[in-house]
């Protein structure tokens, strides 16, 4: 026998038990090869002292579970050491109660005192509620294991006593759950509760008065039986006392009536059974609910022609004529059959009734002869209208065609006719019955069997998981295997080992009864391919499973079918076909997978029907207008992580898989990308952008960003009301965006900053006061948040000269980009980072009076100068010098261009010549030279 260990009071169990500080203090004593480590309070009874591991477990220290925890703190230690834990299941170990280490704050029911916490578990203040508070908001009983400072509620509840001096009845009351008790983080509220027939709100019953309380409050899931008197009501007709409610009385809102009641058989308004008189009442209310029970009458009213049960409380509509009521049975109407009658005084006229039905009583006296052993309904009788016949059954699982199992046989009968209902009951069998040994039967019906009419089959029976592995009927020289689902056996869990991939979130060790932990390596394959080859000639399965999912309802007795014993087989994670869990048959595995480069190129079985849920995603908030930053500066706990600047995006809308470097792909999950999941793997190639890395799935934007503000800037233009009614009109259809006027700053820089100001979104459209908008802008757009911030430069058409391109168009720009960007450029939007998004957002009418025309024409036209050489802005250009058509003020916009042209020359490009033009007043001075021109306002 091996040596034995504790820790704490002695156990007494074995004169050779020996004290040790801690397992690994045991093993320095230890003297055998094990050791087994106990506890005093546990019931070891019938206990096998002389278990030992198999070879290949010497490794392993061994543990079994208690009734609580799947570790009770027994082990069986190897003195040489171990390198991981093999978790039984086999046999449970019976932890005794104790009140050591409980700590009671309130009187409670029954208490499972045996409980105890798993021994691996860091120390905690375990905290239990009750069955009206959870221990977040209320501590019924604790159990705080040695010092121990952080808390962890638990799921398990007590049972307060009721405490009725707490509560004040306002009525009469039978019955009430005195237990009960308000949420302790509630304001101090008077709790009323209403009763069986009426609310709190009309009539208070029973009121809980927290100390300090004024407001009223009126709890609707929990109510008093109000107290039952019988001596208020008249009786009209004999009835069941023990069958009436007594409990019921008026609602104290109605005016006084006298409330009249019916029975079982008639309303109220048919046969006044019941009364209940309110003092004063004069006027009669027929009541639905509740009904009296009429007693039975067995008196000389009643013939009954066969024997049979009856209810003898039965009786005649009062405002019927005198009628000779005629009853069938469960099996023949009336009308074929008269069972019962009932003769009022003076009656002639038969009345045949459908309801109530009698029942007839067996007897397997009659006629019956049982063709196939069986139980049968021997109250059945033909119609006695027929013919003599031999009247056939079947059973539960074939017809009297197929399978005669019962025979009534009416004297003289030659003819056989077949009989659909009632049919027999064929009992148990178990002959033919082959079952496994881990197949529970509990839910089996062993009186089946086949067709006798077909040849000879080995029937087949499914199991919860498959259509292989349960039970088999085999006749007799059968070799043909038939399949048959119309029973499953369930298959209890086999003792299949279960090995955690470890992927680093934080999670691992969680998992119950896992005998080895790994670390995931950058792909599922190399990660299988490892583990199969350390667990060759050790085990011929074992269970994949990962930190990262929640094996909670997870079902491990699946098997698969027998032909599939060698495959792979995945399960699902969430709705993501390539999971994270494995059922792996380790020879075939180590021998044949490295000869497939890639997983799905294995013999893999999808098990579609048994997803198992991950974990959510760690999420990761952040205030930054891009993800790219966030991504590179921040760490993250496991494979996978959510980066959002929203307050709450839950981390379980994608699964992302994690089969290889190619399927752990950066998910977009929102329109602008204001969320996205990022997996650990691509944050080392991010360096300016999310694009950086190779993988993205775009196919997953299922969130909607809100909408950007819309800002119209404008500075007296005279079509600027008019374009802003225009885009005040085209927000309104549909549309959610903030829409906002910025009128009359002067200079360039001041009106954009004052634009910014004016935002209440990270990017806003900019709108000016020339541009009408086009009615069909998607004003949904969203800038792209795996790029670093930058301005989005849409089209205008310039109605002048037939041009698209950004000039005078909508922009989408960065608030913080602008309120950094002081104008030290020639072009405000240029000078920052920025795109062009080929839409058109408008057309820029700017030839509303000369000054408009020319200065908008002439500062254009400056930079586009200044671009060249550059294809584009050559045409463009030309395209501003050309004949400018018949629009009003269009030859302005033509002038406009070449004094831009000319004066670019004359001042030699010089960038501080030509940044004049940002100044009103300067520009205002050179048309007037040029062109004697004089401004709008």
């Amino acid at each position: 026998m091996f040596d034995i260990f504790y820790s704490g009071p002695k156990p007494n169990l074995f004169v050779h038990e020996r004290e040790a500080d801690s397992i690994e203090h045991a093993q320095q004593l230890s003297s055998t090869r094990y050791f087994w480590w106990i506890t005093y309070l546990a019931d070891y009874s019938n206990w096998d002292w002389l278990y030992e591991p198999k070879p290949w477990q010497a490794h392993q220290r061994h543990a079994w579970p208690s009734q609580h925890q799947p570790d009770s703190g027994l082990y069986l230690v190897p003195t040489a050491g171990f390198s991981d834990t093999n978790y039984h299941t086999d046999q449970k170990i019976q932890t005794l109660p104790s009140t050591e280490n409980w700590i009671c704050h309130e009187e409670i029911d029954a208490w499972d005192w045996s409980w105890h916490p798993n021994p691996l578990d860091p120390p905690y203040k375990y905290v239990f509620g009750n069955q009206w508070n959870a221990p977040e908001f209320k501590a019924s009983v604790e159990y705080r294991v040695p010092g121990a400072t952080e808390v962890k509620h638990m799921d398990l509840r007590t049972q307060r006593l009721p405490q009725k001096h707490l509560f004040t009845n306002k009525i009469a009351v039978g019955e009430f759950d005195y237990s009960w008790e308000p949420n302790p983080f509630d304001p101090p509220y008077i709790y009323v509760f209403g009763n069986t027939w009426y609310s709190a709100e009309i009539e208070p019953s029973v009121e809980y008065r927290v100390p300090g309380a004024t407001e009223v409050k009126y709890v609707h899931d929990i109510v008093a039986r109000p107290w039952g008197v019988m001596a208020d009501y008249e009786f009209l007709h004999d009835i069941e006392l023990d069958k009436f409610d007594w409990t019921w009385h008026p609602n104290p809102n109605d005016p006084p009536y006298i409330y009249v009641f019916g029975n079982q058989w008639y309303s109220a308004e048919i046969m006044p059974t019941l009364k209940y008189h309110h003092p004063g009442a004069t006027e009669l209310k027929y009541m639905d609910h509740p009904r009296a029970t009429l007693v039975e009458r067995h008196d000389n009213h009643w013939h009954t022609l066969v024997d049979c049960e009856w209810d003898y409380s039965w009786v005649p509509d009062p405002g019927d004529p005198p009628y000779k009521y005629v009853f069938g049975n469960q099996w023949h109407s009336a009308e074929i059959m008269p069972t019962v009658t009932y003769t009022v005084p003076g009656a002639t006229e038969l009345k045949y009734m459908d309801e109530p039905k009698a029942k007839l009583l067996e007897n397997p006296n009659r006629p019956w002869y049982n063709v196939v052993e069986s139980d049968m309904d021997y109250s059945w009788v033909p119609d006695p209208g027929d013919p003599p016949y031999i009247y056939v059954f079947g059973n539960q699982w074939h017809s009297a065609e197929i399978m005669p199992t019962v025979e009534y046989r009416m004297p003289g009968a030659t003819e056989r006719k077949y009989v659909d209902s009632p049919v027999a009951e064929l009992p148990a069998d178990m002959t033919l019955w082959h079952i496994p040994d881990n197949v529970d039967i509990r839910d089996m019906d062993f009186s089946w069997v086949p067709d006798p009419g077909s040849p000879p089959y080995i029937y087949q029976f499914a199991t919860q998981h498959q259509k292989t592995g349960g039970p088999q009927y085999r006749m007799p020289d059968a070799t043909e295997v038939k399949y048959v689902d119309m029973m499953q056996a369930e298959v209890t869990a086999e003792a299949v080992p279960i090995v955690e991939i470890d992927h680093l979130d934080g999670n691992a060790g969680v998992i119950p009864n896992t005998f080895k932990r790994i670390r995931y390596f950058d792909n599922y394959r190399d990660t299988l391919i490892r583990l199969a080859k350390s667990l060759v000639g050790t085990h011929e399965h074992v269970w994949v499973c990962s930190s990262i999912c929640d094996y909670t309802d997870f079902d491990f007795s699946w098997h698969p079918e027998k032909w599939q014993s060698t495959m792979l087989h995945v399960f699902p994670s969430n709705e993501q076909k390539f999971g994270d869990t494995f059922y792996m048959h380790v020879p075939t595995f180590a021998e044949r997978a490295e000869k497939k480069q890639l997983l799905e190129w294995y013999s893999v079985n999808y098990v579609s029907r048994r997803p198992v849920p991950r974990r959510p995603m760690p999420v990761i908030v952040h205030d930054g207008d891009s993800q790219v930053d966030a991504v590179k500066s921040q760490d993250f706990a496991g494979p996978l992580a959510v980066f959002t600047n929203h307050d709450y995006v839950p981390g379980n809308l994608v699964t992302v898989p994690l089969w290889r470097q190619e399927t752990k792909t950066i998910v977009p999950i929102s329109s602008g990308v204001s969320s996205v999941i990022v997996p650990k793997t691509a944050v080392p190639f991010v360096k300016t952008q999310l694009y950086d890395y190779p993988h993205i799935d775009k196919t997953q934007r299922i969130l909607v960003d809100p909408c950007l503000d819309v800002v119209f800037i404008s500075n007296g233009e005279p079509n600027a009301d008019q374009h802003w009614q225009d885009l005040v009109y085209a927000l309104q259809r549909g549309h959610s965006n903030r829409a906002v006027r910025v009128d009359g700053v002067n200079g360039r820089v001041a009106a954009y900053h004052a634009a910014a100001q004016a935002s209440h979104t990270p990017w806003f459209f900019a709108v000016f006061a020339k541009l009408k908008v086009n009615s069909n802008f998607d004003w949904m757009w969203q800038p792209d948040r795996m790029q670093l911030p930058k301005h989005y430069i849409f089209h205008a058409r310039n109605p002048i000269n037939g041009l698209e391109y950004g000039h005078q168009a909508m922009i989408a720009y960065n608030k913080q980009l602008v309120l950094a960007n002081t104008g030290y450029g020639l072009d405000f939007t240029l000078d920052q980072p920025h795109e062009v998004v080929p839409i058109l957002s408008g057309t820029a009418w700017y030839t509303d009076s000369p000054w408009m025309a020319w200065r908008t024409a002439f500062r254009e036209v400056l930079k586009l100068k200044d671009s060249l050489p550059d294809v584009e802005s050559e045409y463009r250009l030309n395209m501003w010098l050309s004949n400018a058509g018949e629009v009003p003020n269009a030859e302005w916009s033509q002038w406009g261009a070449e004094d831009a042209v000319e004066y670019y020359d004359a001042v030699a490009g010089d960038f501080a010549e030509l940044k004049k033009s940002y100044d009103w007043a300067w520009l205002a001075s050179y048309a007037f030279m040029r062109r004697s021109l004089t401004t709008d306002q």
